[in-house]
Formats: C-alpha cells, sequence, structure tokens
C-alpha cells in the first residue's frame, strides 16, 4: 500500500496557497485537485470536503503556531520581554511563510468556532503572558482578555494592512516598533 503523505502535502500547501490567493469561498474542489495535480477523487480520499480541508489545515497550524509562541515565551524574562518575543516570531513567521501566516489571518473568520477547546490557541498564549505580567505587577490590572485583543490588533492591523498592501515591506523591521507599542498600551 502506498503511503499518501507527499500528496496529502502537496495538496495541503496549494490549498492554502489558492485560499490566500483566490479567497476560501472562491476556491472550488476543482481548482484545488487541479493546482495540486491530482484528480478531484483523491482529493476526497484525504478530506471529505473544501470545509473539511480548510479546518484540517486552520486547526494543525494554528495550533503548532500557539505552540511555537509558547516555545519563544518560555525563553524569555519578563512580560515585556516575553511580548518582544511574541511579535518577533510572528513577524519571523509573516516574512519567512508568507501564505502560512496570511492563511491564518485570512481563514480564522470561517474556522475559528470549530477549533477544539481544549487546543491551545496564540491567543491563549498572549492572554496568559498578559495575565501573568498583571499578577507580577509589570502592566496595570485589567481585564486580561481585552488587554490580549489590544496587543492582537496592534499586532494583527499591521499584518493585514501589509498583506492588502498598504503597508510595504517586511514585517521584522516592525518588530521593535510594535513591542513598544504594545508595551505602552498594557502598562498605561
Amino acid at each position: 500500500m502506498r503511503d499518501g503523505t507527499p500528496t496529502r502535502e502537496r495538496i495541503e500547501r496549494k490549498a492554502m496557497e489558492l485560499f490566500v490567493a483566490k479567497g476560501v469561498a472562491e476556491t472550488t474542489i476543482r481548482d484545488l485537485a487541479t493546482a495540486a495535480g491530482v484528480a478531484e477523487g483523491a482529493l476526497y480520499r484525504h478530506y471529505q470536503g473544501r470545509d473539511a480541508l480548510i479546518h484540517a489545515l486552520f486547526d494543525r497550524h494554528y495550533t503548532a503556531f500557539a505552540e511555537r509562541l509558547r516555545s519563544v515565551v518560555r525563553a524569555e524574562r519578563g512580560t515585556r520581554a516575553k511580548l518582544r518575543a511574541m511579535i518577533a516570531e510572528c513577524a519571523k513567521v509573516f516574512d519567512t511563510d508568507p501564505v502560512l501566516f496570511q492563511f491564518l489571518l485570512l481563514v480564522q473568520h470561517h474556522s475559528m468556532r470549530r477549533l477544539d477547546p481544549d487546543h491551545i490557541s496564540p491567543v491563549d498564549v498572549v492572554r496568559t503572558v498578559v495575565a501573568e505580567g498583571m499578577a507580577a505587577g509589570e502592566i496595570a490590572k485589567r481585564d486580561p482578555e481585552l488587554a490580549a485583543a489590544w496587543v492582537m490588533g496592534l499586532l494583527l492591523q499591521p499584518a493585514t494592512f501589509r498583506v492588502y498592501g498598504r503597508l510595504k515591506g517586511r514585517m521584522l523591521p516592525l518588530v521593535d516598533t510594535l513591542a513598544d507599542a504594545c508595551w505602552r498600551v498594557l502598562a498605561a
């Protein structure tokens, strides 16, 4: 029996590229099969349909991204350093794998509600860092969910502007600016 891993990986990479380039609603099973160089039936051997593919991709990569953030946070001391490390990791992924970052950014509204609540998310990691910073007295005490939303907005809105061409260039040069903005909001 053949191992379908290379085919599955090709399907998934091409799918993310198409979802980013065309949009979720505009990408058909036929588009996905053509881009991956497989018959439509081959897609159905791996996934029940387009939505199942989207959900599987989002769930796996979103959880893996959260683990990446959790890993960089563990290596830092203090809330400010942890925030900067998370922002730097996000910028690094945006610059080195823009398809992955844009897929997660653009597909989140389609897939977020279907996530397993037991899986960790990037938002969970940010919220935990913020809550720990409040408990340690490093930042002002307030609703940790709202504070995490501020951080996510300060990070993701420039990334969204970059996706749509309103901001030019790479994200890595913006790390210190974004980290300082997050710190000012949280410390206020």
